[in-house]
Order: C-alpha cells, then structure tokens, then sequence
C-alpha cells in the first residue's frame, strides 16, 4: 500500500509539472488590443463610462481581458494616417475610431483589421465607409445618428424660440466637413419649409469667426445654427454679438451657449463599445449592422437666454432634457 501511495504522489507530481508550462503559457498570453483613434481640439480623447458599459455587456473588462490604447491628433495636422498605420503594423484586434478623419483614416489604412466608428456627422455609406448600412460588407462597421438631420432640428428650435426670425445663419466649415453638401441641403430645406432665409456663412478656421460673426449681423441674421468641427471659441463670439445660437453638442450649453440639440453620446458610445466586445468575441464586422442610436437630447441654458433678453417658451421648457440655470 506504502509503495502504491508513493506511485500516486509521482504521478500527481507529473501532471502537475507538466501543466506548468500551460498554466504560464496562459498567465503569458497577450490580452487583445483595441487602439483608439480620436481627433479633436485636445489631442486624444479618453473613453468615458459608457463605452466600459457596453464593452462589459459583451464580456470584457479594460485591464482584465483587454487592454485599450490611445492615439489621438487635433484635426487637419495630417498624421492620422500614420496612427492608423501604426495600430495595422501592430495587429491590434480592433481599431475603434472618434469623428470622420480617423474613421476614413483606418479603413485607408486596412481592409482586413476591424474598424468600429462612432461620432461621425454623416450617413456611413455617403462618407465612403461602407456599402450599406444593414450589410456594410467589409471590415467596418459603427453606431452613428442621422447628423443632418439634427441641424434641420436646431433650426427649428430656434425658430420657435425666435418666431420673428427671418434671417437664420448656417455658420459651417463649409467643404472641409465631410458632410457638408448633406447638411447644408438639409437646412436650405427646413428652412423653406419654415419661411425663413437661411443665409450660409463659411468659416475655415476660428481665426475668423470675429469676421464670420460680423457678416451674419450685416446679413440680417437674428440667430444662427453652429455646424460641427468648430471649438468653445464659437460660444464667446456669440454672446459678443448677442446672437442666439443652436450647437451640434451639449458642452457648448454648458459653456454658456444657448441651446444644443444632438444625438445622446453617450448611449451612441455604448452602442460602439458592444460592436468592439462583439467583434473580440469572434463576430464580424461585416456581419454586424450599423446601429443608429434613438436617443436625443436638448438643453437650454436658461441664463444665457435671459441675457439675450430671450423667453423660452413652455413648449420648449416641456420638450428640453436639460435646463441649465
């Protein structure tokens, strides 16, 4: 029996040693990389809660089974491709992209490593990124809203605050956004369907919003719909020239803007955060819809309208989110 027990202790001591290796070998093993590319004002932007939300409703936690790293460019420096580049030479397992520049810039970048997008001001499909929305054929999929549209929405916001308006001015990137053509065309039509002139004013850079600002005031403009890709510098040349003003996001609101009207970010994030733990679970992008998130929001900073000596009406009160005091 003495030697029986002592074969069993070998044996055990064996299979123990030789599961060693595997053990290490799976403590070892690489967890999978998701490499954020952002573009914006301030350099790379950090994932908030929402996205951890939907990424850990497919699974994976940052840091326990995923590791995510950030590259980031303010907009038009030109090396977004060389950040896209740097995460396909690597082999991350998904790309995840912020805004239209870093979005066009990896699928230039590959067409075989996963792309997710959100944040885009444009239909997927007309900004080239893919085929179709229920079927986007290829290594990119995403969660967006139906941008211009929203400024459609803006303008008519600010025609109700404002029933005597009627001049109403599109301060725009003009053909530097992406969407442009789509979203001026959105207005132009609001507009008529509205009765009121919409007068398009293009501003290339902040340097000239002071110019930009004095031509709505020349032109007639009693208010004025903010398109994307413009900083908080936008919010300062507004209250300068007292003029009422409907931005594409809530923290021009809370930076005393007047009235913001967009897609609910965060919900559109948490959305992406499930495609990215869909796509390390095994799916593939070109299997995965583009998801358009539901949910908007609008706020109203109800001290700056008392500055512009503007009532908010109860219809609007009812219909905002958010009422910043």
């Amino acid at each position: 029996m003495a030697k029986l027990i002592q074969r069993r202790d070998v044996i055990s001591l064996a299979a123990g040693a030789a599961a060693l290796p595997f053990a290490a070998q799976a403590q070892q093993r690489p967890l999978p990389v998701v490499g954020f590319l952002a573009a914006g004002p301030n350099g790379p932007n950090r994932l908030g809660a929402s996205f951890h939300q939907g990424l850990k409703e497919a699974g994976y936690v940052e840091g326990q089974n995923v590791v995510i790293e950030y590259r980031g460019a303010p907009p038009y420096l030109g090396n977004l491709g060389e950040l896209a580049t740097e995460f396909v030479r690597r082999q991350v397992a998904v790309i995840l992209t912020s805004n239209d520049g870093p979005a066009l810039a990896a699928k230039r970048a590959t067409s075989t490593l996963p792309v997710v997008f959100f944040n885009i001001s444009s239909d997927p499909v007309t900004l080239g990124l893919v085929s179709s929305i229920n079927r986007p054929g290829g290594n990119v999929t995403g969660a967006t809203f139906d941008g211009p549209q929203l400024a459609a929405k803006r303008l008519d916001l600010l025609c109700q605050l404002l029933p005597t308006a009627a001049t109403v001015a599109y301060l725009t990137r003009g053909p530097t956004l992406l969407s442009y053509e789509e979203e001026k065309s959105s207005l132009v039509a609001a507009a008529r369907a509205l009765g009121r002139q919409l007068t398009i004013v293009e501003c290339r850079s902040d340097d000239g919003l002071g110019q930009s600002f004095a031509s709505m005031v020349e032109r007639g403009a009693c208010a004025v719909v903010v398109g994307p890709l413009f900083g908080d510098a936008v919010v300062s040349f507004a209250a300068e020239y007292r003029i009422p003003a409907a931005y594409f996001g809530r923290g021009f609101v809370l930076r005393g803007g007047l009235m913001s009207y967009s897609g609910n970010q965060a919900d559109e994030i948490r959305i992406a955060g499930g495609l990215v733990g869909q796509i390390l679970r095994g799916a593939m992008p070109a299997d995965l819809p583009i998801r358009r998130s539901n949910k908007f929001e609008f706020v109203i900073n109800l001290k700056t309208a008392k500055e512009l000596s503007l009532k908010v009406p109860d219809t609007l009160l009812v219909f905002a989110d958010e009422l910043i005091d």
